[in-house]
């Protein structure tokens, strides 16, 4: 054999013949992205910009959201003197002198113009009977004037008496032409004049004495005029009648007969003119000059408790305009929005500052940064989306729900996500971020603030180790009531109208809990857009039934025993020194699930003495054992594992020498040398051949996986002790330990030496309980057989038999010689 040979594996191996893995595609550009201080700048410009647009475009904190009709929740007074035009009073007053114009009418004359054409049909009919009537005899008469009287009742409309026509017919014909004609003169007179009906709606009857309206005349000249009702007209024509008739014999029988076939053409005859009036009251409107309101400095603009006016809302309106406008610096920058710059820079600068005290891995990682600032956005979108609905169309129709806005604003979001991805600290200071804001949007409310910054708090801290998706709800449910309670509390100091604080507390307690189950659902969006890993979602790896573990456990069985071992070394840990210890037992679960592509190469799996590294060189060995983490990670992209796991499989051998067959290859490469020593000079087994043996990292990055580098080698070395002591387990963890620290495996974690110390303590304490010895029962005596007809013997009980069968001692160590990582 070649000296070569024992560092190189076969052409014609298993090895050699590559298949195709799945890998993590754009894991550089990933690796980028994540530290790039480019990236972290802009992620901190893009923050600014965008909640500068979300939250202060378009709203003036010198005031908050109100709507007419609504119940006033806060005071707002006036700081300084100013003075409007008040478009509403002058509006009012315009109207006001609009209604005050009598309307304009004007006189329809068509009807009695009909009315007289048919009297002077009449008068033709009598006419034509003159020059008969002295012969004809008294019935024929009678018939004559009969049917005179039906012919005009039907084509008229009216209704003619017989005994009037026969009065008329007595008189003398230049008589009757005469009153007839004199009686058509005061009938258009009265006409003229103006005629209503009594129950018109033309005017109030206060106004019916003295009317303006149009006359139709050449010049078309407006007037004014007393407008007669109908009886009024009857009266008037009759009064004429008869003052034409005076002195004349037989005068009453003759004037009630031409006022009863005259009475029927009075009719009502004013029409309203729409469009002269329109224009005149138009004219006046124009002649009123705009109403100018002066507001002194202390002035009270809204009153809490009060319905809010629509002139109140005018004023604020006027007033925010006038802080406006002197909030001009010098440069021409507006002051206000200069200053809702500055006070955003400020807080992201606060945050950054909190972030490096107490959260330093969240700076250094841009996906956690973009994570915090999405959701603080989402959140201040959800406020400012809040404060919008108050003017839907819903809100302005039931004005009294309006001031319940501010209370029923989703302020826990951010603070319940951030809490539950990134940790309680930043959830605490986003709680904070977004109750400032709250509270500048929505009126520069102090109560807000306060209110705010309770429920957020709340919700942050019970959000922290949530492992069940119930908790979030009921943390989402819990800030609702804390809320609701301290709002309810401050309500009546304040003396808020009882209805309103108990509507404002019922609100916050179902937005925090519809908050809660909003973020239940958001939470796997995020996970997989942020590759952010919850407690939930690894709890919920822990499950035996999971398709790895399943195969782990019928095919691997002595990994998927090693890998539980582990998990129970490294839990213990990792709550020593208050890391994680859920994520600590999930990941030790799937760490070596690459040794299910070749599980017998691996002693914990070979049975029956067989060992498939006896045959192979050590080079082959080393790199069978290699390629379990490079299979565990095809394995566990295959599986959509969480990062943090694909991350413990790839880390959780760092870069370590496999010693067993690195040693084995030296002592072979030093008996190949000295049965040919030419090919000594060719050796140097302590240079080139160790990068063959060593695994190819990275090292471990955080506390869980140095903790696992530590217990799996611990384990793994526990099962070749031949007795188990307290001293043998330390002296043997202490050696691992030290091996690890030596070898540089442990440098790029951040454990601190009183961790490792604490860690050394716990797993000491483990394997001594887990390696504990049992106490070897003796074996049960073979009973008599009983004689014929004798008793039957007493059967054992049941501790003896249990003991019997467990009396065998526990075989540790390996089935063959290799490696057990």
């Amino acid at each position: 054999m070649a000296l070569s040979d024992l560092f190189r594996p076969k052409a014609n191996s298993p090895v050699g013949r590559r298949r195709k893995r799945k890998t993590e595609t754009g894991l550089g550009l990933l690796q980028f992205m994540e530290r790039s201080r480019a990236v972290t700048t802009a992620i901190f410009v893009a923050t600014v910009v965008t909640i500068f647009l979300v939250t202060f475009v378009g709203v003036n904190p010198a005031a908050f959201h109100i709507l007419e009709g609504q119940q006033a929740t806060a005071r707002i007074v006036a700081e300084t003197e100013f003075s409007y035009p008040s478009p509403l009073l002058t509006q009012r007053k315009r109207e006001r002198v609009a209604r005050e114009v009598p309307q304009v009418y004007s006189i329809d004359m068509s009807g009695f113009d009909q009315f007289r054409r048919q009297v002077l049909n009449l008068e033709r009919e009598f006419e034509r009977l003159d020059a008969t009537w002295a012969a004809l005899p008294e019935a024929d008469r009678l018939s004559e004037l009969t049917i005179l009287a039906d012919t005009i009742n039907q084509r008229s409309g009216f209704h003619v008496s017989v005994r009037d026509l026969i009065t008329l017919m007595n008189a003398e014909p230049a008589t009757r032409e005469k009153l007839i004609a004199d009686g058509l003169f005061n009938l258009e007179e009265i006409h003229k004049g103006g005629i209503f009906e009594p129950d018109a709606t033309i005017a109030p009857t206060e106004e019916r004495e003295m009317l303006m309206f149009q006359v139709q005349r050449a010049g078309g000249d407006m007037v004014q005029t007393r407008v007669l009702s109908i009886e009024e007209a009857a009266t008037n024509l009759r009064i004429n009648l008869t003052d034409n008739l005076a002195g004349q014999a037989a005068s009453s029988p003759l004037t009630l007969a031409l006022f009863r076939l005259l009475r029927p053409g009075l009719q009502a005859n004013l029409r309203h003119d729409e469009a002269r009036t329109a224009a005149l009251q138009n004219k006046l409107r124009a002649e009123i000059q705009p109403v100018l309101v002066r507001v002194e400095a202390g002035e009270t603009i809204i009153e809490p408790g009060a319905r809010v006016t629509e002139e109140q809302i005018e004023k604020l309106e006027a007033y925010q305009r006038h802080l406006e406008s002197n909030r001009q610096l010098p440069t021409g920058i507006d002051e206000q929005t200069l200053g809702r710059v500055l006070l955003v820079v400020g807080l992201i600068i606060i945050a950054g500052i909190y972030l490096r005290l107490e959260d330093p891995m969240t700076l250094t990682s841009n996906s956690r940064l973009g994570l915090l600032a999405l959701v603080m956005l989402v959140n201040l979108a959800l406020l400012r989306g809040t404060l919008e609905a108050g003017y839907s169309s819903v809100f302005r129709a039931a004005p009294e729900f309006s001031p319940l806005l501010p209370y029923m604003a989703p302020i826990a979001f951010a603070p319940m996500v951030i809490g539950v991805l990134i940790g309680a600290g930043p959830a605490l200071y986003s709680g904070l971020l977004v109750s400032v804001i709250a509270a500048i949007i929505f009126g520069n409310r102090l109560d807000l603030l306060v209110l705010s910054l309770l429920a957020t708090t709340i919700a942050a801290y019970s959000c922290r180790a949530v492992r069940r998706r119930s908790r979030i709800v009921r943390a989402g449910w819990l800030s609702g009531v804390v809320f609701s309670i301290f709002a309810l509390l401050l309500g009546l100091v304040d003396r808020m109208p009882p209805d309103l604080a108990w509507k404002a507390a019922v609100g916050g307690q179902v937005m925090g809990l519809l908050t809660g189950i909003v973020v239940v659902g958001m939470l796997p969006v995020l996970e997989a857009l942020f590759r952010r890993t919850t407690d939930i979602t690894l709890l919920e790896l822990t499950d035996y039934n999971h398709p790895l573990l399943r195969r782990m456990q019928m095919e691997a069985p002595g990994t998927y025993h090693h890998s539980l071992m582990v998990a129970n070394l490294s839990e213990n840990a990792a709550n020593a020194i208050a890391a994680n210890a859920l994520l600590c037992r999930v990941c030790c679960m799937f760490h070596d699930i690459g040794k299910l592509v070749k599980p017998d190469y691996f002693s914990e799996n070979q049975r029956g003495g067989i060992n498939p590294h006896a045959d192979r060189s050590p080079a082959f060995s080393a790199l069978i054992i290699k390629s379990h983490v490079k299979e565990g990670v095809d394995l566990a992209v295959k599986h959509k594992l969480p990062r943090p796991v694909i991350d413990v499989i790839r880390q959780h051998h760092g870069t370590t020498l496999i010693r067993y067959f690195f040693t084995q290859a030296r002592e072979k490469a030093k008996a190949l040398a000295s049965a040919d020593p030419g090919a000594a000079r060719l050796l140097d087994p302590n240079a080139a051949s160790e990068s063959t043996f060593r695994y190819d990292g990275p090292r471990p990055q955080f506390k869980e996986s140095a903790i696992i580098l530590m217990a799996d080698s611990v384990e793994a070395a526990s099962r070749s002790l031949q007795k188990v002591t307290p001293q043998a387990v330390e002296e043997l963890i202490d050696g691992i330990i030290r091996e690890k620290l030596d070898d540089g495996q442990i440098d790029d974690a951040p454990l601190t030496i009183k961790e490792i110390a604490l860690i050394r303590r716990s797993f000491t304490f483990t394997l001594l309980n887990s390696l504990h010895a049992r106490v070897v029962y003796p074996k049960a005596e073979k009973a008599e057989p009983a004689s014929r007809g004798g008793a039957a013997p007493e059967r054992p009980a049941a501790g003896a038999a249990s003991a019997s069968t467990a009396a065998a001692p526990a075989q540790h160590g390996s089935a063959a010689p290799g490696p057990r990582s």
